[in-house]
């Protein structure tokens, strides 16, 4: 925090002189080099050798004094930057101490009971909740000074990327190998800091959604026009709905001994899961063999496929998470864009509030019944030839279920096969099955929102060839 910024502004006055020397030496070389082969003294091949190159050494003076100045440029605007960022970590610091904290030179934050009054110091030390009060402040306050710190830290990647490109040749073919940058362009990204962001994106997908976030919508968009392909597939449309079992299910597993009644009654549940894949019931065939094989494993939910089978599902989908929000999701992107000039896309994430509902067709409700569903994605602005923008929704469908069994309830299986859910449950108990997890995100969607079309979700038909086995139906497939 101590830093002197001021030396960046001093080193781009130096830059800006160098430009200056550069522009000098152009001008007394075309004078006094460049144009002697044009001369009546000198003519024939070797003197249109010579101008040809005289005429790359003139380019080169005139690419150093722009190479020059782009870097005094970069320099300027790290200034005003790290100056904006310098104090705003000196106020988040400067407010902590403020209201009660200490502030160590390395940033670690505690609470500061020197500040209290004897008997406060007292009723602090015998009260539990005010520690642990203290403590979560304490720990508010690292968060806020941690996040101040990376700000600075991604505006100091983003100037060392923009030293890189600025002094880059962006011309190999000028007759000069590495030589000065003629072409020197300005970063499309609205801050250092947020080129340094861009630059860095988690390596673990749990970690992609909230980096993309943490963007601001210029940059986003950038990106989405750069590297769209990539990202989508790391992640940046995936939901941040932290999902949990709504119930507890059956509660501990393998802590019961089992019975000669609960082998039999896992051979016959078995035999059941396997008549249910011959007769066209692979969903709730797959989920239950996963099950009965008690590995406890999160299972991948086949979604581009319930989309298909369930209109229903479908429509909910249409209606209450696209329908419901897309006015208000338009008017935030169309406000994001208005913000940034109105003449660059810009890129809000968007999510839709979760519900519990079941399926109605009968393979998903038996597969798995009851779920959350949600979609998530983007909308994105784009400026139009017209003069006016266009926005679109891309999004995907998200499903959330734990595979249980309800006490007092019963499930009816093709053939007429009931069989009570407190006995697949003991399975649970015995350590015979295990109850697991199921996710899974369909395929990317687009809605165009620049009508008053409803939005209508066209899943392709994902065919149904093969068994349990077959790797298109995504039966292999867990996380």
């Amino acid at each position: 925090m101590s830093t002197d910024l001021s030396t960046l502004t001093a080193a781009a006055g130096k830059w800006e002189e160098m430009a200056a020397k550069f522009k000098a030496l152009e001008d007394q070389y075309e004078k006094d080099v460049h144009g002697v082969p044009l001369g009546e003294s000198w003519i024939g091949l070797s003197a249109n050798a010579a101008h040809a190159r005289f005429t790359v050494t003139l380019k080169e003076l005139q690419g150093a004094q722009k190479e020059a100045k782009a870097v005094a440029r970069i320099l300027r605007d790290a200034h005003t930057q790290f100056t904006d960022l310098q104090g705003r970590l000196k106020a988040i610091r400067d407010d902590a101490v403020r209201v009660g904290m200490r502030v160590s030179d390395q940033g670690v934050v505690a609470f500061d009971t020197a500040q209290l009054a004897q008997g406060e110091r007292t009723a602090f030390g015998h009260d539990p909740d005010y520690q642990e009060s203290a403590r979560t402040q304490a720990s508010e306050w690292a968060e806020k000074l941690a996040q101040a710190v990376k700000a600075v830290t991604d505006a100091d990647d983003g100037m060392r990327l923009a030293f890189d490109a600025a002094v880059l040749d962006s011309d190999l073919m000028d007759g000069t190998f590495n030589g000065f940058n003629r072409i020197p362009k300005e970063s499309p990204y609205p801050s250092l800091a947020e080129a340094g962001k861009a630059a860095n994106m988690p390596k673990e997908r749990k970690d992609v959604p909230a980096w993309w976030r943490s963007l601001a919508p210029v940059t986003r968009g950038v990106l989405l026009q750069e590297r769209g392909d990539e990202l989508r597939a790391a992640g940046i449309m995936d939901s941040q709905y932290q999902w949990h079992s709504p119930d507890p299910g059956s509660g501990e597993f393998n802590v019961e001994e089992p019975t000669p009644q609960d082998l039999w009654f896992h051979a016959r549940t078995l035999a059941i899961a396997t008549a249910g894949d011959a007769a066209g019931e692979n969903a709730a065939s797959r989920n239950m063999l996963h099950y009965l094989h008690a590995s406890g494993e999160p299972l991948n939910l086949d979604v581009d496929r319930i989309l298909h089978d369930d209109p229903r599902f479908r429509a909910e989908i249409e209606a209450n998470h696209i329908a419901d929000n897309q006015e208000a999701w338009r008017k935030q992107a169309l406000d994001a864009f208005a913000k940034a000039g109105g003449d660059k896309t810009v890129v809000i994430p968007v999510e839709s509030d979760h519900e519990g509902t079941d399926f109605k067709n009968d393979e998903w409700y038996h597969a798995v019944g009851a779920h959350e569903q949600n979609i998530s994605g983007m909308v994105t602005v784009r400026p139009g030839a017209d003069g006016k923008p266009t926005v679109s929704l891309d999004y995907q469908v998200n499903v959330w279920d734990r595979y249980n069994w309800d006490k007092g309830k019963s499930t009816t299986f093709p053939g007429g096969i009931v069989i009570p859910d407190d006995e697949m449950g003991r399975l649970h108990k015995v350590g015979f099955a295990q109850e697991f997890d199921m996710r899974g995100s369909s395929s990317a969607f687009n809605h165009d929102m620049n009508s008053d079309a409803s939005p209508t979700v066209n899943p392709s038909d994902p065919g149904r060839d093969g068994g349990r086995g077959d790797v298109s139906r995504g039966d292999e497939e867990n996380r």
